[in-house]
Order: C-alpha cells, then sequence, then structure tokens
C-alpha cells in the first residue's frame, strides 16, 4: 500500500494506472492519503476545492477520472521519493524543503501541475542516480 492507502499494483503497469483513472477511484482514498501525509492543502490544491468542501470529496464512490488522474499521480510521485529516500518520513522531509535543483522552491508545492511533477520527478531520477541530493 502507498502510504497505508492505495494498493501498490496500480503502478505496475500503465494500464492498470489508465484503468483504475478511468474508472474513478474512491473517495475515501483521499481521506486516507490527507491522514497518512498530512498534505491536506496540497490535495485541496490539487483537487480544485475549499478546504471546507474536501469532506464531500471523501464520500464519493468514485472521484472523476480527471481528479483521479490527478490524485493517482500525485501518488506516483510519492512513492517515488519514498523509494528514492527510502523511507516516507525522509520522502516527507524532503518534499517540504528548498531544493535548489528545483530553484529553490519546496517540490510540495509544485504538484498541482502536471509539469511540476514532472519536473520533481525529474530531479528524484537524478538524485537516485547520483547525479545531485
Amino acid at each position: 500500500m502507498v502510504f497505508g492507502v492505495v494498493p501498490p499494483e496500480i503502478f505496475e503497469n500503465r494500464q492498470n494506472f489508465i484503468e483504475v483513472a478511468r474508472a474513478g477511484i474512491p473517495g475515501a482514498w483521499v481521506k486516507g492519503l490527507i491522514d497518512a501525509t498530512g498534505l491536506r492543502d496540497t490535495f485541496v490544491t490539487i483537487l480544485g476545492v475549499t478546504s471546507s468542501n474536501l469532506s464531500r470529496i471523501y464520500k464519493r464512490k468514485a472521484l472523476n477520472r480527471e481528479d483521479s488522474e490527478e490524485v493517482l499521480d500525485t501518488v506516483r510521485l510519492l512513492r517515488q521519493a519514498a523509494q528514492v529516500w527510502e523511507s516516507e518520513d525522509a520522502a516527507m522531509q524532503w518534499l517540504k524543503s528548498e531544493v535548489p535543483a528545483l530553484g529553490g522552491v519546496r517540490p510540495i508545492s509544485l504538484f498541482d501541475t502536471f509539469e511540476g511533477r514532472r519536473w520533481v520527478s525529474q530531479v528524484l531520477r537524478k538524485i537516485e542516480y547520483g547525479d545531485f541530493s
């Protein structure tokens, strides 16, 4: 499970990811992810809702494809960070720290766009292969 919530087999291949995104993830997963990561503000931004409306998301049987894909892509990146840093705690610490390779911004602040997540992913790959830390 990713941060104790999302089944890892979703990320084993692209077909699994696409099928789950199309079907829609349960709103309860969003609550579980927020509880596990403490990234409430991040998920509020990703989902384009207000903090007070987030509880409505939790109750949904299935999020729409767009929101599901945003959440799953975010989880994929959280998972990548945990693998690179070898723990969820170390990953969360890095995600909340200013990173010179990202122009001095906190990686988590880039999660609201696809391009931002892709940039963070590229930096994580470089760290993994020893290009920089």
